[in-house]
């Protein structure tokens, strides 16, 4: 089931805190227009290990990751793809 209405409408809930001990990246991502996309997206690269917080900024496309340490673009981009979406680069 999709969050978008018939109307091309998103209603998202979900909110993210900064953690200040993380280390915070920002990605590119194409293919991205609504709540269900946000939705997508952030749970896929927040099931990566050492991920505490996504961020998605679907207008903009972009995706802002807190982690532990520094990611592995490589896995970021392997989440996205499995998620149908295209990781571009970092932002």
């Amino acid at each position: 089931m999709s969050c978008c209405s018939t109307n091309g409408t998103c209603s998202t809930t979900e909110t993210a805190t900064v953690d200040p001990a993380a280390v915070t990246t920002v990605f590119t991502v194409a293919g991205m227009t609504c709540g269900h996309c946000e939705q997508a997206v952030g749970k896929a690269v927040g099931a990566l290990e050492g991920v505490r917080a996504v961020r998605v900024d679907v207008r903009n496309g972009l995706v802002s990751v807190d982690s532990a340490a520094g990611l592995d673009d490589s896995a970021v981009r392997a989440a996205v793809d499995e998620a149908g979406y295209e990781l571009t680069g970092r932002a």
